[in-house]
């Protein structure tokens, strides 16, 4: 563990064009970061860790500026490190492929600042300009697409604004006793398929998800390919973006992915086991690029020889 971490880049928050009940930054920085207390806020202005996009510093009476934004650094008394290596898969000039690994935060949160796929990637090639174009969980691993040019970064948005990315997974999950009489072991000559539709919305605690009633708006195809055992390997295609929606969608089918800490129920919160990742991957992207048009496919390891190793 490393104490008294700082962010290596800056994180940045932007202030509402119609805020009128915030004299100064100060104020809406209190309000906006209720976990951050005062004395901390102060400290960090104090020591030159808030400024404007320009590099000049904020005080604790600079003045509200609407529709200006905010830099400032987070830190942490100590930070975990991820024994895990993320890798480029293509670059060019506009965008990075890249494998996260598991465990490995795609960007700053809770406890982790540099930590982060962002932070590692803007150290391992020196581009301060990276960001990603999509989020992947934590607990997940696979390829991710990032930006890596502000100027072309909306055409990479507009791929899955527009849904013209082909997005696969893959996933271990026990299954259902009467899937277990049903199917042989091994390869599955006609895949078993699912269509799963059904509204999500924020759970609680707040960073948990749950399945409601009403009008869906989430969408997966899922089918099993393979059986070792009770274990089915499954393949997975998100047809929308919800968070956790690959998690909730194969919990609704009665098979919660293996490993999982949030689904079907919270584990405590304790320190991440390496050794016992979540068993769900990005394995695929594919897609034309927006700027070159040339066609990307870009894949990882699934979890077909874990399967048939024994998980």
């Amino acid at each position: 563990m490393n104490q008294s971490v700082r962010a290596v880049h800056p994180s940045w928050v932007a202030l509402p064009q119609q805020q009128t009940d915030k004299p100064t930054v100060l104020a809406f920085l209190l309000a906006r970061f209720p976990a951050i207390s005062e004395s901390i806020w102060r400290q960090r202005i104090q020591q030159g860790k808030v400024h404007w996009q320009d590099g000049e510093l904020i005080t604790e009476l600079t003045p509200y500026r609407p529709a200006q934004r905010v830099y400032y650094y987070r830190e942490v008394v100590s930070e975990p490190h991820i024994p895990l290596q993320e890798r480029i898969l293509h670059q060019d000039a506009h965008s990075l492929l890249v494998f996260k690994p598991h465990f490995l935060p795609v960007t700053p949160g809770g406890s982790f600042v540099n930590e982060c796929l962002v932070a590692r990637l803007r150290a391992r090639t020196g581009i301060d300009s990276i960001v990603p174009v999509h989020r992947l969980d934590r607990d997940t691993a696979g390829v991710m697409l990032m930006s890596v040019c502000a100027a072309s970064r909306d055409a990479y948005h507009g791929l899955f604004r527009d849904r013209k990315i082909h997005k696969c997974y893959q996933a271990l999950a026990p299954l259902t006793p009467a899937l277990q009489r049903q199917v042989p072991q091994g390869w599955l000559s006609a895949p078993i398929g699912w269509t799963v539709k059904n509204r999500i919305e924020r759970g609680e605690p707040g960073f948990t998800m749950r399945v409601v009633s009403g009008v869906p708006n989430s969408h997966s195809e899922i089918r099993l390919l393979a059986v070792k055992d009770d274990i089915g390997l499954f393949e997975l295609q998100p047809i929308t973006g919800k968070t956790h929606q690959l998690r909730l969608h194969m919990q609704s089918l009665g098979m919660p992915l293996l490993n999982d800490r949030y689904y079907p129920a919270l584990q405590p919160l304790q320190a991440d086991d390496f050794s016992r990742p979540l068993k769900l991957v990005a394995c695929e992207l594919r897609y034309h690029d927006p700027i070159s048009g040339e066609p990307r496919h870009i894949s990882c390891d699934g979890f077909a020889a874990e399967l048939e190793s024994g998980c």
